[in-house]
């Protein structure tokens, strides 16, 4: 909004100059974000505690987790609302992608939303059904998909990936042969809407799994999105995505806004979710969270960076494969609990210990996703 307004009259008046910066507007957009959410943070738990909208515990997790009973939750709702106002505060709101990114996370929310409701509608820890949660996911994210695949048409976006770590390797997931063919035309961007799909839910619960201990998905969320504030600022800049070798993608620098939106919202939540917890986030903050990270690796051409920029949620979502597949195979657990951090608490790890290294872990990672740019 504020772009749109004032820029025109950056000739005018020397001042509004800066709002043509993505840098400036990512800055103010941070600030902006985490002010509302320190600010409204101590009024929504007020009212969440007034409406009796507390956390169940599921009976099979660690019973140190029973005391966390009724702590209030949803408030993802929170962070949503911090990451959006801001957004539409400092982005370019003529830019297609910004609204696309907007559309994904707010769709996420409000799964995440409904799981939440279903749980305190029925008094337990049991919301909606995997299979159908799972359906609506994927819905959306063949949506964004779809809105994509008209962009690659129309000349603005390319198929092609980033590949970490080498230069000249830049796998294109389109089948070309199929383009000649009006009949199977469609089915050449089927392996692109795939992977889409694949990145988007994965990312999204892979943030949810993480999401079981105070902190500790917030915090891993911050240095994510912090990552990718850097790295959707490259994609953006042609100088800097040229040196680097990088797909340029005009118009996704404007994500550097969103992005410093998260991490603002994500920083002043934290301030109340920090063991121990004043507030969850609920599915309807981890869902959003980890479908606007996912959103944005595909955006920027970066599906392939993304394990690394977002280690601590691929540990987390692989250590419940692993349990599951185990089990499964073989009638035996790998780990006593999964995901992995009820592992370690089991173990006799304090939560703020498992939460504090958990954190080094995922800044460990963010920082190697960032090096493979010069190591390429």
């Amino acid at each position: 909004m504020f772009y749109l307004l004032f820029e025109k009259f950056h000739t005018q008046i020397h001042f509004f100059n800066l709002f043509r910066y993505i840098t400036f507007r990512t800055a103010s957009s941070s600030i902006t974000a985490m002010v509302l959410s320190l600010v409204s943070g101590p009024w929504l738990i007020r009212k969440l505690k007034k409406f009796q909208i507390g956390q169940y515990i599921r009976e099979e997790g660690p019973q140190s987790h029973q005391v966390k009973a009724g702590t209030p939750t949803m408030g993802g709702v929170l962070i949503i609302l911090c990451m959006v106002l801001p957004t539409l505060l400092w982005a370019d709101l003529s830019n297609l992608l910004v609204w696309l990114t907007l559309g994904v996370t707010l769709a996420f929310g409000g799964i995440g939303f409904w799981d939440d409701y279903q749980k305190l509608k029925r008094q337990q820890n049991l919301g909606l059904r995997a299979r159908s949660k799972i359906l609506y996911q994927v819905l959306v994210s063949f949506l964004l998909g779809m809105a994509l695949v008209f962009l690659v048409v129309a000349g603005f976006y390319s198929t092609r990936l980033t590949f970490p770590f080498f230069k000249n390797i830049h796998p294109d997931f389109l089948i070309k042969p199929l383009l000649r063919n009006s009949w199977t035309y469609p089915l050449a961007f089927l392996p692109f809407l795939v992977l889409v799909i694949l990145v988007v839910v994965g990312s999204s619960n892979a943030v949810n799994l993480t999401d079981g201990l105070d902190g500790l998905a917030i915090g891993c969320v911050i240095i994510a999105s912090s990552a990718l504030t850097v790295l959707t600022y490259v994609a953006g800049n042609a100088v800097l995505s040229g040196y680097l070798d990088l797909e340029h993608l005009p118009g996704s620098g404007e994500l550097t806004v969103f992005c410093g939106a998260m991490v603002g919202a994500s920083m002043g939540f934290l301030w109340y979710n920090a063991h121990p917890a004043e507030i969850f986030m609920g599915d309807v903050g981890s869902l959003s969270l980890g479908g606007a990270i996912g959103t944005v690796a595909v955006i920027i051409k970066q599906e392939l960076l993304l394990p690394f920029v977002g280690g601590i949620f691929v540990m987390e979502a692989l250590s419940v494969i692993l349990q599951v597949g185990s089990f499964k195979l073989r009638g035996k657990r790998i780990f006593r609990m999964a995901p992995i951090h009820h592992h370690f608490e089991l173990q006799g790890w304090t939560e703020s210990k498992i939460i504090t290294r958990f954190w080094i872990l995922a800044l460990v990672f963010a920082l190697f996703a960032l090096t493979t740019l010069k190591l390429r």
